[in-house]
């Protein structure tokens, strides 16, 4: 149950396959890194999965040698058709087997997804692998590929189309004040943030706000924060400061993101890495204990719900016992609910569910709906308070058009039933799809409101990317979570109707049986 300094970081995902274990040393610590296995054994799941190649220097020293495979030799092995009733049984290689992103697109019958996709391997850097289909609009829980085949979203851009795709009351507000005033940077006043910051705080019961545009960047500030915090209130000796994470977190890919990460295809072969940071167990209360009674620990940062890590949910009253025993040792405990909340659980935030108020909390994503970059961290003063004019900002962070979209995001959260809404849609989903899974491929459909996941079992004979190829074909998009090949996400926009629901339940139905 100890818990582990960063610094002595070991890969800890045991949800892996039985790795090749490559061990090389930096100016820290011995790492124990993933060796990439070869593209016909990861095929389409390649670049989502793919490994750092590692080897030890002669001299004394050490060298890290990093490369990855192309996915695109076999990632484009179907894709949207010309037409939806033409798409199940479409290829989306050519007569010669070539794949749609190395494609000619003046090549005869290439489809105009075809095209965009191969643009888009041409010239764009390849730090994703998005799934192949080519959207090109969306309304409510519904998107359209560019060649008009229609697709139920259960992705919801990771929940930041919360209130679903191209909200009406949200586009007004944006296309009002881009008509009027972007931008004034943080040098002058804006008539539109003091409100937005009024209508925030007295929504979620926190003294003050700080705005920010990505969720990254949101946890970040609450990080600094909380080591000013340490500093000014606590009493924590300068440049001594830790913050304690959850094993399995995610928060972003910035150094401060991946320092606190424990997969190794975050944090590999980008050091060195930020210092101050603790990892412990998620839902372990004794480990945690241990790690912040250090004297010079500031805060614990964690997902109420470990999104990327798989929907994992912890023990009841684990958030909550947690709370008290940052508490016992004079330590904030940061909520990073920029997945979790605003509606995405059936309630504004997911630590209500245990009756917990974080000291410091974290939102984005659907903090604008989707319609633009906004984040916000929220505190009282006497941990707001400790950063001064001039010690943090950013050009955008309170612009006078996030205000405007952040404010309509929320209002249409609250006012339009989306909370209450994904309570019943959530465990009708549920319910739905544990009658018509099979056992024999699925081992549990967990979740909270409409943040869930199908786990199958990590020997089927067919993975979550197949799976989620499947559905794709019958008209519905997801994912597998970015760090499990057996685990779907299913985080549809809060607006789904009973009808979508179903129609999901038997999307996924049908896919599983034919796999």
């Amino acid at each position: 149950c100890r818990f582990v300094p960063l610094e002595r970081r070991l890969d800890r995902n045991r949800n892996l396959p039985p790795p090749n274990l490559v061990s090389f040393s930096d100016q820290r610590e011995p790492f124990r890194m993933l060796s990439m296995s070869p593209p016909t054994v990861l095929g389409p799941w390649m670049l989502a999965r793919s490994r750092l190649m590692c080897a030890r220097g002669g001299g004394g020293g050490s060298v890290v040698m990093c490369g990855l495979w192309s996915p695109f030799g076999r990632m484009f092995s179907s894709s949207s058709s010309s037409s939806s009733s033409s798409s199940s049984s479409s290829s989306s290689s050519s007569s010669s087997g070539m794949p749609l992103a190395h494609r000619d697109p003046q090549e005869d019958g290439a489809s105009e997804s075809a095209r965009l996709m191969h643009i888009e391997h041409k010239h764009g850097a390849h730090n994703y692998a998005p799934m192949p289909v080519v959207l090109t609009k969306g309304r409510k829980c519904e998107v359209w590929d560019v060649e008009g085949k229609r697709y139920l979203d259960f992705l919801s851009a990771y929940s930041a189309v919360n209130q679903g795709h191209s909200h009406p009351r949200i586009a007004a507000a944006a296309i009002k004040q881009m008509e009027q005033l972007s931008l004034t940077s943080r040098a002058f006043h804006n008539d539109k943030l003091g409100p937005y910051e009024k209508y925030i705080t007295n929504l979620l019961g926190y003294d003050k706000v700080l705005p920010m545009n990505s969720g990254v960047e949101a946890s970040e500030t609450a990080v600094k924060l909380a080591r000013r915090w340490a500093y000014d209130v606590k009493g924590v000796p300068n440049d001594m400061a830790r913050v304690v994470f959850a094993e399995g977190n995610f928060w972003g890919r910035s150094i401060a993101a991946i320092s606190s990460s424990t997969d190794p295809e975050s944090y590999g072969g980008y050091g060195p890495h930020v210092p101050g940071f603790d990892i412990v167990p998620f839902d372990n209360l004794d480990a945690l204990e241990e790690a912040v009674s250090d004297p010079n620990c500031a805060a614990f940062h964690v997902e109420p719900i470990q999104g990327e890590a798989g929907v994992v949910l912890p023990s009841n009253g684990y958030l909550k016992r947690a709370k008290e025993i940052c508490e016992k040792y004079n330590v904030l405990l940061i909520a990073d609910e920029v997945q979790t909340g605003l509606g995405r659980t059936g309630k504004l935030l997911c630590s209500q569910h245990s009756d917990v108020r974080p000291d410091v909390v974290v939102l984005g994503k659907a903090l604008s709906g989707g319609y633009y970059p906004v984040s916000a961290v929220l505190a009282d003063d006497e941990v707001m308070l400790t950063i001064k004019p001039g010690q943090h900002g950013s050009t955008y962070g309170g612009n006078p058009l996030a205000c405007a979209v952040a404010t309509a995001a929320l209002e249409a959260l609250v006012e339009e039933g989306m909370l209450e809404n994904a309570m019943v849609m959530g465990e009708r989903l549920r319910e739905g799809l544990r009658r018509v899974l099979p056992s024999d491929l699925v081992q549990e459909v967990r979740g909270v409101g409409l943040l869930n996941a199908i786990v199958m079992f990590p020997d089927a004979r067919a993975t979550a990317y197949e799976a989620c190829k499947a559905a794709m074909k019958r008209g519905l998009l997801t994912k597998p979570t970015g760090r499990l090949d057996n685990v779907i996400r299913l985080a549809p926009p809060l607006v789904i109707t009973a009808e979508e629901v179903d129609e999901a339940v038997a999307i996924f139905g049908d896919a599983f049986a034919n796999l």
